[in-house]
């Protein structure tokens, strides 16, 4: 029997664009009469795009989507807003259904999709919780076993006989969650709702989905925020215009959404009148090389180069070329600039310099990288002359191949970098009484 719980074969959504069921009854009023009157239509928000023109075309959410979730896996599912990954949750929430194509679902599914879903208005939190566990397929005994960790893990224990109505959206995500988690299902689906919550209660959420997961359930995970998808989920699929663009390792694929979604490439280059940089310095062309070749995709095991070629423009200026690196959450890494002892670390005639920063391998962790770029001068005073954030960038990616650094970890390395430190292990010969300072010489270097 195939252990995978979830398998969507060929799944295609398609919506109706028109005027009416776009919202209210009162907006499809609005719009219809504005129509008939030759005027824009009423509702659309500033910058908004008028479907007029597209009456009765098709937009399709999803575009023949196959993907298998296996049991006790947990799925990032990533892309940009309008991307499809709402519309398929929903499909497999069975809260609409596909136009075309085939779902088959393995076990029961909980899902929280959006703040407040299942949840009744003029029902307090105590009411909410067994009202919520119904719909989900729990049993009044059941429910009742797990009421009294709900209500401790979702921290709204003083508030649990108030009509939730009168709850903030951050209390209603928490009581939705905690009963969500804890009345077991066989598949939990998660949407973006957790970014409503804060930082602590987003780590418990975390936690949880972790502990679900190595109890042999499965969890879709939804979500803007790549540091929380990179630290839960092994596996990453990234939508784009509601197709599958990349399915794989968490790392690689958050990290070519980061890069694709930065817009940052391999290479830049200025003419001169647009070139950045003053009447001192101007930047003419910034370069990511691997083996010396320009790259986006760079081997974790090898030394990458960012080469920077800029104009002096004024006589005797001792300019400094710089670097910044970033990773694709935006941690600032390190900044190496050009400090170094040859001919030109001094006064400078005017013309064009190129300056080369090389990187030693197996020092970047997976994914993308943004680079900095600075030219400035350290005398008399020290001044920026150019200065372009994310200039270049390039993505970093582990190639598994024999000697490296991964090789026998079994899993993604964390951390922002990942250096290949010289280690040295040795027999002390010494036994180590517990509460006795240790020596230098039982000390296992």
């Amino acid at each position: 029997m195939s252990d995978s719980v979830i398998k969507v074969e060929n799944v295609s959504k398609a919506y109706r664009l028109g005027q009416i069921g776009g919202g209210t009854l009162r907006e499809d009023v609005s719009r219809w009469w504005a129509t008939l009157r030759g005027q824009p239509d009423p509702t659309l928000k500033i910058g908004q795009e008028h479907h007029a023109r597209k009456m009765g075309e098709q937009f399709w959410a999803l575009d023949n989507v196959s993907f298998e979730v296996k049991e006790g896996e947990v799925l990032g599912i990533i892309g940009r807003n309008g991307a499809g990954k709402s519309t398929l949750l929903k499909i497999l929430s069975q809260v609409t259904t596909p136009t075309s194509g085939e779902i088959n679902i393995r076990g029961r599914i909980a899902s929280l999709l959006e703040v407040g879903t299942g949840f009744h208005p003029e029902l307090n939190g105590r009411e909410n919780i067994f009202l919520n566990g119904a719909i989900l397929g729990m049993t009044k005994a059941e429910i009742r076993n797990k009421f009294d960790e709900i209500v401790a893990f979702s921290g709204v224990e003083e508030f649990i006989d108030t009509p939730v109505k009168r709850y903030s959206s951050g209390m209603y995500v928490r009581l939705a969650f905690a009963v969500a988690a804890h009345l077991e299902p066989e598949i939990l689906i998660v949407d973006e709702v957790l970014a409503v919550g804060d930082m602590e209660f987003q780590k418990k959420c975390l936690g949880k989905m972790r502990e679900i997961s190595k109890g042999g359930r499965t969890v879709l995970f939804v979500s803007h925020n790549m540091d929380a998808v990179n630290r839960l989920c092994e596996r990453a699929v990234l939508f784009e215009s509601g197709r599958i663009k990349a399915d794989g390792d968490t790392h690689s694929i958050t990290g070519q959404y980061l890069a694709s979604d930065m817009g940052i490439k391999p290479e830049r280059h200025w003419e001169p009148d647009q070139a950045p940089g003053d009447d001192v310095a101007r930047l003419i062309q910034v370069r990511v090389l691997q083996q010396g070749e320009v790259t986006e995709s760079v081997d974790i095991r090898y030394p990458v180069d960012v080469e920077m070629t800029y104009e002096n423009r004024k006589a005797g200026a001792q300019l400094l070329a710089a670097l910044a690196f970033f990773d694709s959450q935006g941690v600032f890494l390190f900044a190496p600039a050009d400090f170094g002892t040859h001919k030109w670390a001094g006064p400078r005639p005017p013309g064009v310099y190129r300056s080369l920063c090389r990187v030693p391998g197996n020092l970047f962790s997976e994914g993308a990288i943004r680079v900095y770029v600075e030219v400035s001068t350290r005398h008399p005073v020290y001044q920026i002359h150019v200065n372009v954030h994310d200039c270049v960038g390039f993505q970093v990616v582990d190639t598994g191949a024999a000697g490296n650094v991964r090789a026998g970890w079994g899993r993604p390395i964390p951390g922002a970098l990942r250096p290949l430190c010289e280690w040295q292990t040795s027999a002390s010969g010494n036994r180590i009484q517990v509460g006795k300072p240790i020596s230098e010489e039982t000390v296992v270097k």
